[in-house]
């Protein structure tokens, strides 16, 4: 593997880490700027949805753009946004800060996964992907608890201006280590990439993404109260049981890029049917705490292995335009995080008690295994006319004649 995805590793690395940090940085930011913790929250919403809208319309207007300027260009409104989200004086500005930070995430590792595709051979593809997204699942096991244990001995602004500091070396690191021969400007430009949008395949894919982290994230915004109320666990070994699911999920990362080579499909449809399994056992697991810190590791695993055969399903349906698409990909993470958390919180309002998110995740995860299988047939459909367009481009001209 070339030493250049160790540049978008260090990106993603960057970017896992701002956009996880906040939610353990809540109470040090409430207590400073003398917020309620439901106003601080917003915080976490505000980046959240600065992904959402900067993913598809920061690559529509870098389309005609070299991409390496492209992921440094990213990185360099990534580091303006934290360095301003230390300096920030009061909550709207902060908030504001937030949503800057998170425009360039879903952007960046859009165009930063096409990128890795071009760096390596064919039969690779998926594992540059997972390579790049290794930054991602690392930052959850080192970055977000170091940041976090920066900003609760430091203060909070200090951790937003280590994250900027991070931004700047891998915009050195992008400089360096990839090379502009590699990157070239898009010959197809904002209208392919928008052409590529168009196609039922690619939405599919994109569903599958909504569906299937949806049921990761029912079950992940409500694991702290899983661990607490039903294993046991006190409220402060809570920080390394989320690492836990960071080695899980970087463990998945990996062995699904490896396996997504072999066979993308298998791949994915293996994860999400781990994710059913997973979570349809976590009121089971949840009742003691050896079994609750591997039913964390388990779900990082199934979860995170679905993630790289998912982001080259979309760029591969998307293969005339698939930086678009690819950044949409995470624009449609988002949506699975926000939309996740509110159909647990549902489960747990009505009730059904406190490890039902994850069984209302376990039927996300079904969900997601239909608009997977629902895409295998719309490929399948589309790939038999193909193959008889070949066929008959290859009968001879007097065959045809004679059989008509």
């Amino acid at each position: 593997m070339p030493l250049a995805l160790l540049a978008l590793a260090v990106g993603a690395f960057g970017l896992g880490t701002t956009e996880f940090v906040m939610m353990g940085l809540l109470p040090d930011v409430a207590g400073d700027l003398h917020l309620s913790l439901p106003t601080a929250g917003h915080l976490v919403s505000a980046y959240a949805l600065g992904v959402v809208i900067g993913a598809p319309l920061l690559a529509a207007l870098t389309a005609r753009l070299p991409r390496r300027t492209v992921l440094i260009s990213l990185m360099a409104l990534f580091v303006a946004g934290n360095a301003l989200s230390a300096l920030a004086p009061g909550y709207d500005s902060l908030l504001a800060a937030r949503f800057l930070s998170g425009l360039p995430h879903g952007a960046f590792f859009g165009v930063g996964a096409v990128v890795a595709t071009n760096l390596v051979a064919p039969e690779r593809k998926a594992r540059s992907v997972s390579l790049m997204f290794m930054g991602l699942t690392v930052a959850n096991i080192a970055g977000v608890p170091v940041a976090t244990l920066m900003g609760q001995h430091l203060g909070w602004r200090a951790t937003f201006l280590g994250v900027s500091l991070i931004g700047v070396a891998a915009m050195a690191a992008v400089f360096l280590l990839i090379r502009p021969a590699h990157t070239p400007a898009p010959a197809t430009g904002l209208r392919g990439e928008l052409t590529a949008l168009r196609s039922l395949p690619v939405w599919l894919a994109l569903a599958t993404t909504v569906v299937g982290f949806g049921a990761l994230f029912s079950a992940y915004s409500y694991i702290t109260p899983m661990l607490t109320a039903s294993a046991g666990y006190t409220q402060g070994s809570v920080t390394l049981l989320l690492a836990l699911f960071g080695v899980g999920a970087t463990i998945g990362n990996l062995v699904g890029g490896r396996l997504a080579d072999r066979a993308m499909r298998g791949t994915l449809f293996g994860g999400l049917a781990s994710m059913v399994a997973v979570l349809l056992l976590f009121p089971v697991l949840m009742r003691t705490q050896w079994s609750a810190a591997l039913a964390v590791v388990l779900l990082g695993v199934a979860a995170f292995a679905t993630g790289s055969p998912l982001q080259l399903m979309v760029m591969e349906r998307a293969a005339a335009g698939p930086s678009l698409a690819s950044s949409a990909n995470q624009a449609a993470f988002n949506l699975a995080n926000a939309g996740g958390a509110w159909i647990g919180g549902v489960a747990l309002a009505a009730g059904f008690g406190v490890t039902s998110p994850a069984l209302a995740g376990a039927a996300l995860a079904v969900l997601g295994l239909g608009v997977a299988s629902v895409a295998y047939a719309v490929d399948r459909r589309r790939a038999v006319p193909a193959r008889e367009r070949v066929i008959a481009s290859h009968v001879p001209a007097d065959l045809a004649r004679s059989s008509s």
